[in-house]
């Protein structure tokens, strides 16, 4: 090779070898999901009751007042004798003390427990290479590839193995989580076990 090839040569593998490292270093600081170390959510023993949550009503030996409510938009739910009861923002226990208090003008010594059937839906942010952007409400407890779905899917441009999940626990710096759609669908590694929580997002490049 002369040496002018050989300085060409020189010139191209060293162009070629700072876009290979441009392009890894492109995606920014991230966590693959199978290294994240997650944090168990915190446990809050005065659970708030809020609009969405089914509640289940129990009336000790009176089965005409037992019954599932689901709270309004209001904050409010309905119960025969007693029409509207304020809901929102009470724990189940003193919702079942405030219940038993009303309930006293009719039957005697009310019984009452409250119990949590279904919370309402949590609220993730869907963004990127997706066909439905925007907040999207999903279960408790669903996975990513449920958020997905119900995001419609990918769009063609999507890369399927840059797919992240931006995360900030409280008092924490955000984490992106890093996923491959092929680990999702085989259910391989962490990905198929990792829960989405409220306030996450999601970000498909």
């Amino acid at each position: 090779m002369t040496s002018p090839l050989r300085s060409l040569f020189r010139v191209l593998t060293t162009a070629a070898l700072v876009l290979v490292a441009s392009g890894c270093t492109g995606l920014g600081k991230y966590t693959w999901v199978d290294e994240y170390q997650e944090k168990p959510p915190p446990l809050d023993a005065s659970y708030r009751i809020a609009a969405g949550d089914l509640l289940n009503i129990r009336v000790w030996n009176q089965e005409s007042l037992t019954t599932q409510a689901r709270v309004r938009d209001d904050g409010r739910i309905s119960l025969l004798f007693l029409d509207d009861v304020e809901a929102a923002g009470h724990s189940p226990a003193m919702l079942s003390q405030q219940i038993q208090t009303r309930l006293k003008d009719y039957i005697n010594h009310p019984v009452v427990t409250v119990a949590l059937e279904m919370p309402r839906p949590i609220k993730v942010t869907m963004v990127g290479e997706i066909n439905r952007i925007g907040p999207l409400e999903i279960d408790v407890g669903a996975s990513l590839l449920q958020a997905l779905a119900g995001a419609g899917g990918f769009t063609e441009y999507a890369h399927k193995d840059r797919i992240f999940v931006m995360r900030q626990d409280d008092g924490q710096a955000p984490v992106r989580i890093r996923f491959r759609y092929q680990d999702l669908i085989h259910a391989e590694g962490r990905a198929t076990s990792f829960r989405l929580r409220p306030g996450d997002v999601v970000v498909v490049e």
